[in-house]
C-alpha cells in the first residue's frame, strides 16, 4: 500500500481501491478487538485521556522521589510481613536500604526524605509478632533521620 496515487485518478476512488485490495488480501481479518465494544465509549470526554492511559500502561509515577520512597517502603513492608523465612526478610530489607541510600544521596526535587536505613535485626526480631505493629514500625522508620545528611532537612 505504499504506491503513489496515479495521476488523473480522484483521491476518493484511489482510497476505495486501496481498501478493496486490502479486504481481498484479508488485511482486516483477525484484528485485535474485533467484535468487542469500544472501550470507554460510555464515559464523558476527557482531553487528557491519552496521558492517563500512558501513565497507567507505563506505570509512571508523578510523585517526588521522597514521597515515592515512602510509598515503596510501605509496599515493601507489606511484602516483608508476608515473607516466610528470615533470609527473604533480610534480602528485602537490604534491598530497601539500598533504595533509601540511593534516594538520600541524590539531590531531589520536592520534599526532603526523612528516612534512614532500616535496622535489619530489628525487623527480623519483629517478625515473631503479628503485623499489628507494622504502622508503629513504619513511623519509627520515618522518624529516624540521619544527622548531617543534606537531604534530611535538619534534625527533627
Amino acid at each position: 500500500m505504499t504506491e503513489r496515487k496515479p495521476p488523473g485518478v480522484s483521491w476518493g476512488s484511489w482510497f476505495e481501491e486501496q481498501i478493496r485490495q486490502a479486504q481481498e488480501e484479508g488485511a482486516f481479518e483477525n484484528l485485535p478487538g474485533a467484535g468487542k465494544p469500544l472501550p470507554d465509549l460510555g464515559e464523558s470526554y476527557d482531553p487528557d485521556w491519552w496521558v492517563k492511559k500512558l501513565i497507567r500502561r507505563e506505570n509512571v509515577s508523578l510523585l517526588p522521589p521522597a514521597l515515592e520512597l515512602l510509598r515503596k517502603v510501605e509496599s515493601e513492608f507489606e511484602k516483608i510481613w508476608k515473607a516466610r523465612d528470615e533470609a527473604e526478610v533480610r534480602a528485602r530489607v537490604h534491598a530497601l536500604n539500598a533504595e533509601i541510600a540511593k534516594v538520600n544521596a541524590r539531590a531531589a526535587e520536592g520534599p526532603p526524605t526523612r528516612l534512614g536505613p532500616v535496622d535489619v535485626d530489628g525487623v527480623v526480631g519483629g517478625m515473631a509478632y503479628p503485623p499489628d505493629g507494622e504502622l508503629a514500625l513504619l513511623d519509627e522508620v520515618a522518624e529516624r533521620t540521619p544527622t548531617g545528611s543534606p537531604t534530611s532537612g535538619g534534625p527533627t
